[in-house]
């Protein structure tokens, strides 16, 4: 059976370069890759693929139905690193970190076109 290395989900978005800039400077990706409407980050071993597009014919946001989970561990070590860069964001679009009852421990930010990023961790009881 073939091994299976990664799943990279594409994140439309309606300026690439503004979206590049928010996952790096913000979230910590590095662009590994850019060519013309496309852009490859990565982070750790999570990858995604920017595909900037035309605005919707609807007008809502490019990633308004769009969300991503990246599983870590260090949780509260991670949004505190990420706190400076998030701090400015307008209202709603980060919220810190907070305890699910699917015992996740999770902190989700926004991107530039709307697209949800969840950030979470494994808070199970191990025993």
């Amino acid at each position: 059976m073939p091994k299976i290395l990664q799943l990279t989900p594409f994140v439309l978005c309606s300026s690439l370069q503004k979206q590049i800039d928010f996952y790096c400077d913000r979230l910590g990706f590095s662009c590994g890759f850019r060519q013309d409407n496309y852009a490859f980050l990565s982070l750790g071993s999570v990858a995604i693929r920017l595909l900037e597009c035309p605005p919707r014919d609807d007008g809502r946001p490019l990633g308004e139905d769009q969300s991503f989970y990246v599983d870590v561990d260090g949780i509260d070590d991670l949004y505190e690193s990420l706190r400076s860069g998030l701090a400015d964001l307008s209202e709603g679009r980060v919220r810190p970190p907070f305890d699910q009852p699917y015992l996740q421990r999770e902190f989700h930010v926004i991107d530039e076109d709307g697209t949800l990023v969840l950030f979470g961790q494994d808070i199970r009881p191990r025993g």
